[in-house]
């Protein structure tokens, strides 16, 4: 039984641990926390801006031909179980992780390779959703372990990848919940901790903050809107003192003052967002006209007015989301071309960090719906569990492979397993739960560990709060 005066950090420790029975009351307990703010986050000592930057590549990308063993026993199994997916050696970029055998990306990452041998870049392997650890069909197949909602569904396992609960449907994200405990490390609160380029999005809501929406342009405010006074355009001045007269007005009705507070919060953030990123960016970098590469330009801005100018933010959260990755055919052709324009945008992003002297503090990663089968449906792969993601930045430990890069072999159909992990047609159970992926990122952007319970309630299945290692290890 819980009691109220039980104290807080005894339970989210035992909490952790429980059945997953318990969760819904650890769930209400945790919005109770945030709500009466039981835990204090202060600010750096040093004032130090950081931001975390995620790139969703939503459909499921095929990962295990974005990054490919080359050791040649590796290679000739992924070669037997991928067939006519397998991307032959001349197509490939060879890379040298630290500690392990010669691996390789997909031929058009020439800009993730070259990161990656610099010490800037490092693979995440075989990630994917978990309740508990898995570790054979075995388990699986008979239900001795508890399974995510919606095991291989695009839409459960978006949402399960943004919010980090896979034991449950669930509207806030992960970087939402963290946004409610540091978005008051930020000075000027008129702009919120979390910005996406792409709309609404479960990653970045949380209890008390939403994410703010922006474009390619800039922040988005009323058309023909203009905060400051327009000498030679009349109609725009006309235009803008008569919001202005609107907005200052006071109404009884509780609903119309309401939209109209929100309203004027809406252009106070969008006058401060404008105003910090107006400045030419430094060092020349062009960054490619493609979907990502625009995006990436625009955060490169917001990171750079943010941490410089009168926003005085100390912690953001930014969101792109990149579709169009289920491939059940041609995916071949189509990662051809979708892949290098995700490798070209990072490289140009990170050459405009370190012209801005602020490579080690944005540390952008990707996430996708789930890996897909190493086998081939004839054309194209299906939808399949754990995958691999790429963390870039002057902050990650690179040249290096995390995780547990996993067999490639396929298991019969019948008779004794060949490989534990294979679930049948090369769809591989995780090795490393998305929590202890998340839980890195969010200590490393300055949600203490004792408080990581409250933004990653499953976390304790897979690691200890009170660990002297960290979750993975993969950053400063």
């Amino acid at each position: 039984m819980i009691t109220f005066s039980q104290n807080r950090r005894q339970f989210l420790g035992q909490a952790s641990c429980a059945a997953v029975s318990s969760i819904p009351v650890l769930n209400t307990l945790l919005n109770l926390s945030f709500a009466e703010k039981l835990s204090a986050v202060t600010a750096p000592a040093n004032g130090e801006y950081r931001a975390l930057v995620c790139l969703f590549l939503s459909g499921g990308n095929d990962s295990f031909n974005m990054l490919v063993p080359r050791d040649p026993a590796a290679y000739a199994q992924y070669q037997a179980s991928r067939s006519n997916l397998a991307l032959a050696p001349g197509s490939l970029i060879d890379i040298h992780p630290a500690g392990l055998p010669d691996f390789a990306v997909h031929y058009r990452m020439p800009e993730v390779a070259s990161l990656f041998e610099a010490g800037n870049a490092a693979f995440v392997a075989n990630v994917g959703t978990l309740i508990e650890p898995v570790q054979n069909r075995t388990q699986v197949n008979t239900l001795a372990k508890l399974l995510p909602l919606g095991l291989f569904s695009h839409s459960d396992q978006i949402e399960q990848w943004q919010t980090s609960m896979p034991h449950q449907r669930s509207g806030i994200g992960w970087a939402g919940r963290t946004a409610d405990l540091l978005q008051g490390l930020n000075g000027n609160q008129k702009v919120p901790m979390n910005i996406s380029l792409d709309g609404g999005n479960t990653w970045q809501t949380g209890d008390t903050v939403a994410e703010y929406a922006i474009t390619t342009d800039g922040a988005v405010g009323l058309e023909n809107y203009r905060f400051g006074w327009q000498q030679y355009d009349a109609a725009a001045q006309g235009y803008s003192q008569g919001v202005d007269s609107h907005l200052a007005q006071q109404y009884s009705n509780v609903l119309m003052q309401t939209f109209n507070t929100r309203k004027k919060a809406a252009l106070d953030a969008y006058n401060a967002f404008t105003t910090a990123t107006s400045a030419a960016l430094p060092g020349n970098i062009t960054f490619p006209d493609t979907y990502v590469g625009n995006r990436l330009e625009m955060i490169a801005k917001a990171v750079y007015g943010h941490a410089h100018a009168a926003l005085g933010a100390m912690r953001q959260t930014f969101f792109i989301n990149f579709g169009g990755w289920d491939h059940h055919s041609g995916v071949l052709n189509y990662q051809a071309s979708m892949l290098p324009q995700v490798s070209a945008a990072i490289g140009a992003f990170y050459n405009q960090l370190v012209a801005m002297g602020m490579q080690n503090n944005v540390t952008l990663f990707t996430a996708s719906d789930f890996g897909r089968t190493l086998t081939s449906n004839g054309q194209g792969s299906d939808h399949a569990w754990g995958g691999n993601q790429l963390v870039v930045g002057g902050s990650v430990l690179g040249q290096k492979i995390y995780g547990q890069y996993p067999s490639l072999a396929l298991n019969p159909q019948s008779g004794p397993e060949q490989n534990p992990l294979d679930l049948g047609s090369g769809r591989l159970i995780p090795t490393t739960s998305c929590d202890q992926y998340f839980a890195e990122l969010a200590l490393w952007l300055g949600v203490p560990p004792s408080d990581l319970p409250l933004v990653l309630p499953n976390l304790g299945n897979f690691w200890s709060t009170g660990s002297s290692s960290p979750p993975i290890g993969f950053l400063a």
